[in-house]
């Protein structure tokens, strides 16, 4: 262990994911689905604490103004982020303090916003404490913090498979051999005690497929989400007892799904918390009755309710984008009940509303005009559960994503750049939606020959194989890879005309190209 990692693995580095959670605009929008206000200081300040790899911080610094800062306590995590930002040139400050060495300095401004994902669970007590005193003295009066992390009950049961899973990384080989052999180690001898007939195993048979589960996932994922020294879910109360210290209050949770009972809770489950007037104990309850495993929540210093029609003039003024082809957006979501049919007379107009003129950005004031029988309350609801399914995002004022288009355009000119050999970042910055869009490694590379101005799929997937080749990649087919250079010629303009046909317009609509 590196005295400076404090038992945090750092031998393998982070994933390079995104998380739409810590968008500046998708929480103010689950803030003012909840009617309560957030005073956003001008110029906007913003921080990060443990940002991994940096993708989230960096997108939000492109794509939002206002100065931002991050920090990670792995230089190289902090050296990739930095390249990112010397590539957009956004106001970002990209540091490798640890938490007490941040909490520690005199220079840092007031923030807006303080936002960490998952890193909660997964440090030691003194580093909690030190992420509070953050909070406490550098979160401006009205600021906001969003914190996520593994919770219980959902957690109770699986635990113990953690713990045999260290337990045997750390001990059977004398944590001999690389972090990915310690963990395929540690995974196989789960399994193993699994099939041995354990008791443990027999009365939990969610936890096997639990098991099953995670040996599919990435290694390096695995590494920061299992093996850390320190691992702790928590209680939603024992989060708040921590975070009212820092004059925080509960404000709403980020999961805009979680925003409509009726497709989470049964009518005795919703009649049970309406008779909860503690926040702590509805919220606990709550947590119970979908067994939650994983919160993220939104907590703010100073709440202030909204009247409803300031908030219905809020929203009538933001803006929404479709993000999803039209014709592939299901009539049902997925609440903690499984799959909730919706209102095909109620989302079938407004999804063809926002497909309407090439997926162009529009007001849910337009988008209510133009639907006057469907009335606000249900077009509200509906755009909540689209935008939380992920088929709609709010968009930002065309002026302001005008502003910002240039830092997203050179950011995303580096992350397709690193795109011709690996398709580590799978998102690129949309100034629209002041987030990212999830785009592959292949389209990434199709839009840099649109760039450079092949506009037809066979000039496309030419200049794709002219990248491809030389790295010994082959495309896949039905499971195959194709071996000649006419086979693989063909399936990528195959797959250049979808995405010509299917996914420009979007891409377009979102400003990625």
């Amino acid at each position: 262990m590196n005295d400076w990692s404090s038992g945090y693995v750092s031998e393998v580095n982070y994933t390079f994911g995104y998380y739409r959670e810590l968008s500046p605009l998708m929480l103010e929008f689950a803030l003012l689905s909840r009617q309560i206000d957030f005073r956003r200081g001008k110029p906007m300040r913003y921080l990060e604490l443990g940002f991994g790899q940096g993708v989230s911080l960096n997108v939000h610094a492109a794509a939002v103004p206002g100065e931002y800062w991050g920090t990670d306590f792995n230089p190289a995590q902090a050296a990739t982020a930095q390249d990112m930002a010397d590539a957009s040139r956004a106001d970002l400050r990209v540091l490798d303090n640890s938490f007490a060495e941040l909490a520690a300095r005199t220079d840092l401004p007031e923030f807006d916003m303080i936002v960490l994902h998952g890193i909660w669970s997964w440090i030691s007590d003194e580093n909690r404490q030190a992420i509070v005193n953050i909070i406490r003295h550098r979160l401006a009066p009205g600021g906001i913090v969003y914190i996520s992390y593994n919770s219980t009950p959902g957690w109770s049961a699986a635990m113990p498979l953690r713990h045999i899973m260290t337990l045997h990384a750390d001990l059977a080989s004398g944590r001999a051999g690389d972090m990915q052999t310690r963990i395929n180690g540690a995974l196989a001898f789960a399994q193993q005690v699994a099939d041995s007939g354990s008791a443990y195993f027999k009365q939990n048979p969610h936890v096997v497929e639990r098991l099953k589960k995670i040996s599919e996932q990435n290694r390096n994922y695995l590494a920061h989400e299992y093996f850390n020294a320190d691992w702790l879910p928590m209680s939603f109360s024992d989060v708040t007892s921590l975070l009212e210290s820092a004059k925080l209050s509960f404000a709403a949770s980020s999961n805009l799904i979680d925003h409509v009972d009726a497709v989470n809770l049964s009518q005795e489950q919703q009649e049970l918390l309406g008779k909860q007037s503690n926040i702590t104990l509805r919220e606990s309850v709550r947590d119970y009755m979908i067994n939650q495993q994983f919160r993220r929540d939104i907590w703010i210093k100073g709440p202030r309710r909204l009247s409803a029609p300031e908030q219905a003039r809020r929203l009538n003024a933001m803006r929404f984008v479709l993000l999803s082809q039209r014709s592939t957006v299901p009539m049902h979501v997925q609440g903690a009940r499984g799959q909730a049919q919706v209102q095909e007379e109620v989302y079938a107009p407004i999804l063809d509303e926002l497909a309407r003129n090439n997926h162009a950005p529009k007001t849910f004031g337009e988008i209510v005009e133009a639907l006057p029988k469907i009335g606000f309350g249900r077009a509200a609801q509906a755009i909540l559960l689209l935008v939380g399914a992920g088929h709609v995002s709010p968009a930002q004022a065309a002026n302001v994503a005008q502003e910002v288009k240039p830092r997203c355009q050179a950011l995303n000119k580096h992350i397709i750049r690193l795109s011709e050999s690996t398709a580590d970042v799978g998102v690129l910055a949309s100034p629209v939606t002041a987030g990212a869009v999830n785009v592959t490694r292949m389209e990434q590379i199709f839009i840099a020959a649109l760039g450079a101005g092949k506009n037809d799929a066979k000039a496309i997937a030419k200049a794709a194989w002219g990248v491809l080749k030389p790295q010994g990649h082959k495309v896949g087919k039905d499971g195959k890879a194709l071996e000649t250079d006419d086979e693989n010629l063909t399936e990528l303009a195959s797959q250049a005309k979808v995405m010509l046909d299917t996914r420009l317009p979007i891409l377009k609509a979102a400003g990625v190209v």
